[in-house]
């Protein structure tokens, strides 16, 4: 099972976007390992968004990440990486299709909502600087069955 870092970018949370974009998540037959309300501060910023460092945006990514509270969570599941990207959209909503939660909720690049993990490498680093193992827990439902083979 691969496992992503979702953020919920502070225009989700001030929008009262939290609770749809999680269910979208879940009826995918995504599960949540770990979920958690949190200011990210400017160090944490930097590092989640290193790779991206001289880049002209890099400065107003850290700033709006830090802007305030963000919802973070861990989602596991088969193919997860795909299936998430698949389910945010393009990180340009006017790019993204409808059905997406960009599609459907975001306007423009700058407050586009959400990130995912891109990788399942970048997934594993990225819940590592998140969460502590002792913060991620094992879900077992008994619908897994009718999601996976």
């Amino acid at each position: 099972m691969e496992r992503s870092l979702i953020i919920l970018k502070p225009d989700a949370v001030q929008r009262g976007l939290i609770g749809p974009i999680l269910t979208r998540l879940e009826q995918r037959g995504l599960k949540l390992a770990g979920l958690k309300l949190m200011r990210i501060d400017d160090a944490l910023a930097r590092r989640h968004y290193a790779v991206h460092e001289g880049k002209p945006f890099f400065a107003g990514l850290v700033e709006y990440i830090t802007s305030g509270p963000v919802v973070v969570a861990v989602v596991t599941g088969k193919n997860v990486i795909a299936t998430v990207r698949n389910t945010v959209g393009a990180t340009n909503p006017s790019a993204a299709a409808p059905g997406t939660i960009r599609g459907d909720y975001a306007v423009e690049i700058g407050r586009n909502l959400i990130h995912a993990s891109d990788s399942p490498e970048n997934g594993e680093k990225e819940v590592a600087l998140f969460f502590g193992a002792n913060e991620l827990v094992e879900l077992e439902r008994s619908t897994d069955r009718w999601i996976y083979e």
